[in-house]
């Protein structure tokens, strides 16, 4: 095979045993029928399963097509899919999970999208999600916040098609919390949406917990806009003028009417208020400084411990 695909298929995997195999069949099978070259990177994110074994096979079956990445240790889908990126030779990258929830026939959608319009980005998006309800709420739960915060779009998907210069730009961008869509939609505005097929999960559950969710929506809010800083900002200045109408009818009270101010009770909550508030915006700010010291450490997105 060419050393130069027209096409590179990244694909994270954690856990997905019994899907690999088929999944690259599904993929094969496209590119069979299209004739175009075409290349499979499996990046697997050190699970628990035998996942890298299903992997070295299908590069013992498939030299030319496949290439297997090994992280030592867990680093999560999109810091697995980033590493796929610094491997990848062709023109157009594509990014799948490796769950079979979207069903690789689906490629072909994104390519033609793609051969009508050249956009620099392809997301696939699917009307009728077969996620569990709390999937589903968490899922919509990062994209809307990523639309309200960051003016961004809500409708993309780990399911895209990436022009390569785009992705060289991800791949070189400095950033500790890796949120590809995030970084994507920071370059480009030339994005294109394809309604895909979404499959129910065939063989496990999913990897994203409610607690996982709830963290990268926080990390998204703190990582990629200043949205909690604000939050001080006006929540600090309307706490004050509350605080500043409050005194002076208290003193209009006293000066003017002569009717006695209450004194412990009123003293205790002015003070457990304004503590609380303060705690919160230590908190905040901790949050962001613990976040610049993590990106001054540079620490690196992922670690190989082995490629084939």
């Amino acid at each position: 095979m060419s050393l130069n695909p027209k096409y590179s298929v990244v694909v994270p995997v954690y856990n997905s045993e019994p899907s690999l195999e088929e999944l690259f069949r599904g993929i094969k099978a496209v590119f069979d029928d299209t004739g175009d070259l075409f290349e499979v990177i499996f990046v697997e994110d050190a699970g628990r399963d035998n996942s890298w074994e299903v992997i070295r096979k299908l590069k013992q079956d498939h030299p030319d097509i496949v290439t297997g990445i090994q992280l030592s240790k867990n680093f999560g889908q999109h810091n697995a899919t980033l590493c796929g990126f610094t491997y990848v030779k062709g023109d157009f990258i594509i990014t799948i999970d490796d769950d079979l929830q979207t069903p690789p026939s689906e490629i072909r959608k994104l390519i033609g999208a793609n051969n009508a319009g050249d956009h620099d980005l392809v997301y696939g998006f699917y009307r009728h999600k077969k996620h569990s309800a709390a999937h589903r709420i968490g899922s919509a739960s990062i994209k809307k916040s990523s639309r309200i915060f960051r003016d961004t779009l809500d409708e993309g998907s780990s399911f895209r098609m990436i022009k390569a210069g785009l992705v060289k730009k991800i791949v070189d961008h400095p950033q500790h919390f890796i949120f590809i869509d995030e970084i994507l939609q920071w370059y480009t505005e030339d994005i294109l949406l394809v309604e895909v097929q979404h499959e129910p999960r065939k063989y496990r559950q999913s990897n994203y917990t409610s607690a996982k969710i709830l963290g990268m929506v926080g990390n998204i809010m703190i990582f990629y806009t200043t949205v909690p800083l604000k939050v001080l900002v006006f929540g600090g200045f309307g706490a004050s003028f509350v605080t500043l109408l409050i005194g002076l009818y208290y003193m209009f009270r006293k000066l003017f009417l002569n009717v006695p101010i209450p004194g412990y009770t009123s003293l205790i909550v002015a003070v457990l208020l304004s503590t609380s508030i303060i705690l919160f915006s230590l908190g905040v700010i901790g949050e962001y400084l613990g976040r610049i010291y993590a990106v001054q450490n540079k620490k690196p997105a992922y670690s190989i411990r082995k490629i084939i």
